[in-house]
């Protein structure tokens, strides 16, 4: 049975609409792919050109219209724009998905990640049928491993060198939940 969507779905949340990225939000991937702050722990170069915003875009949509991922806006309600994505990179029904996830400096801390979080391992353990979802974060950011284990992922460890991205090896530590674990929804 296929699980992924023929339609792009919108998640909501008392206080978010998970939503497709789309060209109205160029601007918005700007200042948040922008802001070294947000990119620090991340594989990819702040952007420094508008340019840089549209490879992200359709690398979104590339991924969602091959059916190999999906990822999601994170709009505020009663705010314009987004201020953040969420989304599986990549999954494999009824195995597993590795998820990944930004926002904007100014709302950080406010809940707003883990809200979205929680709808899209949901969304992933319900709808797209995964059954496990694996987070990679680099040694030093520790928001994100809070968050995850706030959320129920656990750490299984040091996965040494094991991002290769602007000619450096990066040590990545492994995070999952599994869909038994996801007993709080």
């Amino acid at each position: 049975m296929d699980t992924f969507p023929t339609v792009f779905p919108e998640i909501e949340t008392p206080r978010l609409l998970l939503t497709e990225i789309i060209q109205e939000h160029l601007d918005d991937l700007f200042r948040l792919f922008g802001d070294a702050r947000v990119t620090q722990y991340y594989n990819i170069r702040t952007f420094r050109k508008t340019e840089d915003r549209q490879i992200y875009l359709d690398w979104f949509r590339d991924r969602f219209h091959s059916r190999q991922g999906i990822r999601w806006g994170i709009r505020i309600k009663g705010e314009e724009g987004i201020a953040g994505t969420i989304g599986y990179n990549n999954f494999t029904p009824r195995h597993r998905a590795n998820i990944g996830y930004d926002l904007c400096s100014d709302h950080w801390n406010r809940g707003y990640m883990s809200e979205a979080l929680t709808a899209v391992m949901k969304y992933g353990f319900e709808t797209l049928a995964i059954n496990r979802i694996e987070a990679e974060v680099m040694p030093g950011n520790t928001a994100s491993e809070t968050l995850l284990q706030k959320n129920g992922f656990r750490k299984e460890g040091l996965l040494r060198e094991w991002m290769y991205w602007d000619d450096r090896h990066f040590d990545m530590c492994m995070y999952s939940c599994l869909r038994r674990d996801s007993s709080y929804f």
